[in-house]
């Protein structure tokens, strides 16, 4: 007899799991809430679908239990994840590393997905909201508004609130604390800043190469590069949303007013290049004021926002405008929210779970994806880990 396996989520690591298990053996069906599934996954990577990446190294990967996280990775990485994708028929492309499907659309890789899922006799019952998860002996009981489903085993692959997607919630931590299993606060990551001060609206809406360092009490913790963002209420881009993570945890678990992020506006030079360069500038048109000087160097409407408007080039100006450009700090006040993050830190903490992502204190309940306290950097580190949670959940729970 086919062992029935309930999963709560049809999106990356919910279908995965679905396919694994089904060709194990088992009898799977799939609860959305969502119309259709997917929902997320068609939204990834603006639509493009960043399935991995071929540089995936520790340090993409953030976890308060690294090592685990990286095991589970490693089980099914992204070598195999392709051989996945491919054998579904799907053909992949990669630039630097970051691997898209050929036809740069998501739907391509749902499509895939929900064939399989279809060939495998996997029920998929969108419109279906679980409102409460049970155990009663060795069954597990998932009622929605309209049905209880019962089965030998459930995945919770429900997701996190990030996003602005319809159907994002946090409903993975309020299933886990139903059944007693502990768990971390969801939180944004890969998420634009809000910076403490005002006047920002002055500099919204340019982009520019730099880098950004996030401070903790002054102290350096982690750089980024690539292409900033400035908004009316302080800044985005990938380099922010890469550090952003501990930016937001740190605010929440120490409440501390000593977040700050130092921005690099010309990171190709150091202070004393920069400095060189601007002293030379002003040799060859000592006609230029202090905003003069930097037209050529940096974006026009960014110079009135870092200058007063009467700052004649002089020596002390040009060293002082050098410390600006390469230091510019700022207090960070809050994360831009969960609408505006691409994903969430928090979920269940890998130390309630074993290797295939089983519960110690509940056998045969798993958790996949964004309900466990595994995110990654931007560059498909995050499909990465859903598809590998959601493999070795899969796996694990068709086993009799």
């Amino acid at each position: 007899m086919k062992k029935k396996i309930l999963i709560i989520g049809a999106g990356a690591s919910g279908l995965m799991a679905g396919i694994q298990a089904a060709r194990a053996g088992a009898d799977v069906t799939i609860l959305e809430k969502n119309d259709r599934p997917g929902k997320k996954l068609l939204a990834s990577g603006n639509g493009k679908c960043n399935l991995t990446n071929l540089c995936l190294s520790d340090e993409n990967i953030r976890s308060s239990h690294h090592l685990q996280a990286m095991n589970i990775i490693r089980s099914f990485p992204n070598e195999k994840v392709l051989d996945f994708f491919h054998g579904l028929g799907l053909s992949t492309i990669e630039k630097n590393g970051w691997v898209y499907p050929v036809t740069d659309q998501s739907a391509s890789v749902l499509k895939v997905l929900l064939m399989e899922a279809e060939f495998l006799k996997i029920k998929i019952k969108t419109k279906e909201s679980a409102r409460h998860i049970s155990l009663k002996g060795d069954q597990f009981l998932v009622r929605t508004d309209t049905w209880e489903y019962t089965g030998g085993a459930l995945i919770i692959a429900c997701g996190s609130p990030a996003s602005a997607v319809q159907g994002s919630a946090g409903d993975a931590l309020v299933f886990a604390e139903e059944m007693g299993v502990r768990t971390i606060p969801f939180m944004p990551a890969l998420v634009p800043l809000r910076l403490k001060g005002g006047g920002y609206s002055r500099w919204s809406g340019i982009r520019f190469r730099g880098s950004v360092t996030l401070l903790i009490n002054n102290v350096p913790l982690i750089t980024d590069s690539g292409i900033l963002q400035t908004t009316d209420y302080g800044i985005s881009g990938i380099p922010v949303f890469q550090i952003s993570r501990y930016a937001v945890r740190t605010l929440y678990e120490n409440k501390s007013d000593a977040v700050s992020v130092r921005i690099d506006f010309v990171p190709d030079c150091s202070e004393r290049e920069l400095e060189e360069e601007l002293f030379s500038r002003k040799e060859r048109c000592p006609y230029k004021t202090m905003r003069q000087l930097l037209s050529g160097m940096l974006p026009e409407k960014l110079i009135p926002f870092l200058l007063p408007k009467d700052c004649p080039a002089d020596k002390n100006n040009i060293r002082l405008v050098t410390e600006i450009l390469k230091n510019f700090t700022a207090q960070v006040r809050d994360s831009a929210g969960l609408k505006y993050a691409q994903v969430c830190s928090g979920g269940v903490p890998l130390s309630e779970l074993t290797e295939k992502l089983e519960s110690r204190r509940i056998r045969n309940l798993y958790f996949t994806g964004e309900a466990v306290d595994v995110d990654g950097m931007c560059g498909g580190y995050n499909l990465q880990w859903a598809w590998s949670s959601g493999h070795a959940a899969g796996n694990a729970a068709a086993e009799i």
